[in-house]
């Protein structure tokens, strides 16, 4: 059975992905504490990831709090799908994580007005 940190990311995690089903936490637990290792699919990174790095900070305070509320030190890793990055942008291999102590990549494609607008329109 998951533990509670587990649970809460993967209820995070799978709210903000459009691939769910590939959602996949694997808890380590050693001297240092917790280690939560996601792993996800690369057309989702950014939706975790968030401009910045700003969402995957927010879900590591998260985590700490909860952390907290069950003795625990928690972290989280991201790591990176194979083919998620170019090695021409500095990526990479398929072996290497997302720790939060970079930006991210790339800011993802802004639309013009008309289409935000035009988007809002299908709600």
């Amino acid at each position: 059975m998951p533990e509670k940190d587990q649970e809460f990311l993967e209820f995070v995690v799978k709210g903000l992905v459009d691939h769910p089903e590939e959602v996949k936490i694997t808890r380590t637990v050693d001297e240092m504490g917790v280690l939560l290792m996601l792993d996800l699919n690369q057309e989702d990174m950014g939706k975790v990831i968030g401009r910045s790095g700003n969402t995957a900070k927010a879900i590591r305070t998260l985590l700490r709090v909860v952390g907290m509320k069950h003795n625990a030190r928690v972290n989280l890793k991201i790591n990176e799908p194979v083919g998620g990055r170019s090695p021409e942008a500095g990526g990479g291999s398929g072996n290497t994580g997302w720790d939060g102590s970079h930006e991210a990549a790339a800011a993802p494609q802004m639309k013009s007005i008309d289409e935000a607008m035009e988007s809002l329109g299908d709600f």
